[in-house]
């Protein structure tokens, strides 16, 4: 099936976001993600407005959390709906939300890295990696990275999936969608420390859990 390129500007002329929302980290209304995959796939441009419709507020989130400007995250969403459509085909994300909600919080921290707000003090992309550091394997140029990373994701979903509840969805807010101390805290209804003490833990665990499984920290 050949390639069918799509303008910018037909994304950008899609309904906006609207910013004022509660947001729900676990399931989304709407057409099944089996059916908008199946619009990929057919090439159908129907399948942009369907998962901006089902998904883009998560997406919109996840980049506001790390951007803080309303507009980058706008912009981030679109830049996540073309990315989309240029890997679907060949690719069939298992996990729709999870695969759209990577692409954003990645294109987010590029864009936080190129506008240097880490280096003027904004930080949010510095603090994230630090606090990941003691757990995860520090990132190189060799050929078989890629194979490697996607060996570490495996083994860190494996991990994430026999953690309670609590400890995995505050470590999926924090650590993927850029969410901060204080918002996870108001979401759990807990104090900031016990956040960051359920946060320190989970990552220790990670990190033993990793070393278990060969994984060279």
């Amino acid at each position: 099936m050949g390639y069918t390129p799509i303008n910018r500007k037909k994304i950008n002329r899609l309904q906006p976001i609207q910013k004022n929302f509660v947001y729900i980290s676990e399931g989304c209304d709407g057409v099944e993600d089996s059916e908008i995959l199946d619009m990929y796939f057919e090439r159908n441009e129907a399948a942009i407005d369907e998962t901006k419709k089902k998904y883009g507020r998560r997406i919109f989130k996840v980049s506001q959390n790390i951007l803080r400007i309303n507009e980058d995250a706008e912009e981030c969403v679109s830049d996540t709906l073309l990315k989309a459509w240029n890997v679907i085909p060949p690719g069939r994300p298992e996990m729709f939300g999870a695969f759209l909600a990577k692409i954003a919080r990645n294109l987010s921290l590029n864009k936080l890295e190129a506008r240097g707000a880490a280096k003027r003090g904004g930080g949010e992309k510095n603090v994230l990696l630090s606090e990941l550091e003691e757990c995860l394997p520090s990132p190189n140029e060799r050929p078989e990275d890629a194979h490697e990373a996607a060996l570490v994701t495996a083994s860190i979903n494996s991990f994430l999936a026999e953690m309670p509840k609590p400890a995995r969805v505050a470590f999926v807010l924090r650590y993927f969608h850029g969410e901060s101390i204080s918002a996870i805290s108001t979401r759990f209804k807990m104090s900031e420390s016990k956040i960051k003490s359920i946060l320190f833990r989970t990552r220790k665990k990670l990190r033993v859990h990793l070393e278990k499984e060969g994984v060279a920290i």
